[in-house]
């Protein structure tokens, strides 16, 4: 399986050292950035990247997931999730990143390279990169759901059925 990597400034050492596991294990890994640390560098070009690269691989029958890293992996997560086709998911635990991909079959991982010890993010990324897509009807119409709005800014029939309530407060504070 090919790995797409990326990360900021703050995830690089943890970046690294997932490299060196992953690689040790036997995926096939490309690094998108950065190269080196700078601590005013922008991270949505470097996840963007890498999601690109997961969305062009997948598209031509490659298996291929992403790994996206910083300081809580949130800003990394909302770039990767930019990119047209690509689910990105923030996983803070094991059971977080097994449901991301077998209830929503999410291609890239997020992980806050500050909120874990290294040897417990590489179990977050190992358990992510293992774990398959269920299958299951109600995951898949629901994906389908998300792709279509991706798409048309809407969800055929089901915008319209919802009712949003409104709960005004009892006085102001």
């Amino acid at each position: 399986m090919r790995v797409h990597i990326a990360t900021d400034h703050a995830g690089l050492e943890l970046s690294r050292y997932l490299v060196e596991e992953l690689v040790a294990a036997g995926y096939d890994l490309v690094d998108h950035g950065p190269a080196e640390y700078d601590a005013l560098d922008d991270y949505p070009a470097f996840c963007i990247s890498a999601a690109r690269a997961v969305r062009e691989d997948r598209d031509t029958g490659l298996d291929s997931l992403g790994i996206v890293l910083g300081g809580s992996g949130n800003g990394e997560q909302m770039a990767a999730n930019k990119v047209r086709g690509i689910r990105a998911a923030l996983a803070w635990n094991l059971d977080t990143a097994r449901l991301a991909r077998q209830h929503n079959d999410a291609q890239v991982v997020a992980v806050g390279g500050r909120q874990h010890p290294k040897e417990e993010a590489l179990e977050i990324v190992r358990a992510f990169l293992a774990e398959p897509f269920s299958g299951d009807e109600r995951h898949a119409r629901r994906i389908g759901q998300i792709a279509e709005y991706e798409a048309t800014d809407t969800v055929a029939g089901r915008l319209d059925e919802v009712r949003p309530r409104e709960f005004p407060a009892a006085r102001e504070v």
